[in-house]
């Protein structure tokens, strides 16, 4: 019988699917879903090959898992960042902030992209997880604009673009450069949502040569 890890059956489960999720994301990290085995993904969480099946009957399920928990996970945090704030126009600013610093695994890992290797029904389920994410996006605009800050506006095609922005954003590791990225990409979504009031971001001095 396995060695029970934890102090019951549930921890013991629970530790074993956080390890196949850090192992999935190192794995990803160096290569595309498609060419990560159940094999590989097993040694590297250091579980034998039948306690991933335990836990998942196939990859694409591994991998909705890992996702599922993920935007749990995010989602969570990013409405704890918003909790102590009131003014739309700064729950907007943070929303962008905690954007910036999540690093989506599964959008970043190499090869081809997911939509390409997984199957619609497993596509359609990652959707409904990214929609818990919009939901939060979209009180904050929907605040904004019963408060006066946002003009009116259709946010079933304003949450989208502003996601759409946020996701397909190159912003630098860290450093000065890294900052300014964040800032002007805050001010870009508060002028597209039309925000009344925002502290523009100042254009850097040129020295004399």
């Amino acid at each position: 019988m396995p060695k029970i890890i934890g102090g019951s059956l549930h921890e013991h489960r629970e530790q074993t699917r956080q390890k196949l999720f850090a192992a999935l994301s190192a794995l990803m990290a160096d290569q595309g879903f498609d060419a990560i085995t159940l094999a590989e993904i097993a040694s590297a969480a250091g579980v034998g090959r039948t306690a991933v099946y335990n836990h998942f009957p196939d990859k694409e399920s591994l991998l909705l898992g890992f996702i599922t928990h993920e935007t749990e996970q995010y989602a969570a945090t990013l409405q704890r960042a918003l909790d102590d704030i009131e003014d739309p126009t700064e729950q907007l600013q943070t929303y962008v902030r905690q954007q910036a610093a999540l690093t989506k695994v599964y959008h970043l890992a190499p090869g081809p992209e997911l939509r390409s290797v997984l199957s619609r029904g497993t596509q359609q389920r990652v959707r409904e997880h990214v929609v818990v994410v919009e939901q939060i996006l979209r009180r904050i605009l929907a605040a904004g604009i019963e408060s006066g800050a946002f003009p009116e506006q259709d946010l079933d095609v304003t949450v989208p673009l502003i996601n759409a922005c946020l996701s397909g954003r190159g912003v630098p590791a860290d450093g000065p450069e890294r900052d300014r990225a964040i800032a002007q990409t805050e001010a870009f979504v508060l002028r597209a949502v039309g925000a009344t009031a925002f502290v523009p971001v100042p254009e850097p001095t040129l020295q004399p040569a």
